[in-house]
């Protein structure tokens, strides 16, 4: 029995491994896509999600939440919500890729799980508890200096922030897996992506038809590159306690960070750094607190009950 979990412990943490260094590598896959515009890029992505997912809800034939849901119309109105909201941050981080600013996205997921604690007091009003108020005004703080570096704020990095922060929020109320809540927003973005680009098609403009089969199979593989993390994503979540996704989660932001420097040669002047180091200080206060949230309770319950595993589901990434 404790063979069985410690290989599906393996399992989980190999496929958590996989869906973040996939997100983490996904800055060095739009460039490719080039010389398709950042829109058309998003229509693409949008469809063939949509395909992807099809065909594997297919595969293994669960379609009942279909029905359920669309007999619950305020459950529809929030992954309509949540549609858009997803759209505007993929659209935004393809451009901000293409458009020489991986650096500054990459700092958009880096302070996301601070973004989604403010949300929580804002919105839900939530408690913190003191280290976490310390983090959030570490985080304010470094969003100042970065503002003064750049010379403008880093509205990229807040706006992918808050963007996948209410994504997230707004799917914590639908409770969807992720591979259903995946396809019922593409579903939902389906016939906008379709319309533009049967739109480009007509007037000329569509690089899927104009720039060859090679050029046609990367932008229908954007489907799979949005699908596939997400289905690793759910193989670990299942696998492994939540407290240690939320320290896996920062390998996506770390790797795009690296990319964005030594692949890209973005520059990297000393007031930038100094934001930097402001906002990773957050985060080692935040997971350190989350940590000690989650060895809490395994000190005061038996050492066999397995709910001791999961009660930290990072207080940082949700």
């Amino acid at each position: 029995m404790a063979a069985k979990s410690d290989g599906e412990h393996r399992i989980g943490l190999l496929n958590g491994f996989a869906a973040y260094g996939m997100w983490g590598l996904v800055p060095l896959f739009w460039p490719l896509l080039k010389p398709a515009g950042a829109l058309e890029i998003l229509a693409h992505r949008m469809a063939w999600s949509l395909v992807f997912v099809a065909v594997a809800l297919l595969f293994v034939r669960r379609w009942t939440w279909a029905g359920e849901l669309l007999r619950q119309p305020r459950r529809l109105g929030l992954v309509a919500v949540a549609a858009g909201v997803i759209t505007v941050n993929w659209g935004l981080y393809i451009w901000s890729v293409n458009a020489g600013h991986v650096v500054e996205a990459s700092l958009g997921y880096f302070i996301n799980p601070l973004v989604t604690i403010a949300m929580g007091v804002l919105l839900l009003k939530e408690r913190l508890r003191p280290v976490q108020w310390v983090a959030v005004a570490v985080g304010a703080a470094a969003v100042v200096v970065l503002t003064v570096g750049y010379g403008r704020p880093p509205w990229i990095s807040l706006c992918l922030a808050f963007s996948f922060a209410t994504y997230g929020l707004v799917k914590k109320k639908v409770r969807l897996g992720g591979v259903e809540s995946l396809a019922a927003e593409t579903a939902i973005q389906f016939v906008p992506a379709l319309g533009y680009l049967l739109w480009l098609i007509a007037h000329g403009d569509a690089s899927f038809v104009n720039d060859g089969p090679a050029h046609s199979a990367l932008l229908a593989s954007t489907g799979i590159v949005t699908a596939l993390p997400l289905v690793c994503f759910g193989a670990a979540a299942i696998r492994v306690p939540l407290s240690t996704l939320g320290l896996l989660q920062y390998l996506a932001p770390i790797f795009q960070f690296l990319i964005g420097i030594l692949y890209f040669h973005e520059a990297m002047p000393p007031e930038r750094w100094a934001g930097f180091a402001l906002v990773w200080l957050a985060l080692l206060l935040l997971t350190g607190d989350a940590l000690r949230s989650a060895r809490r309770p395994q000190r005061l319950t038996v050492p066999t009950a397995r709910a001791a595993d999961t009660p930290a589901s990072s207080t940082a990434a949700s």
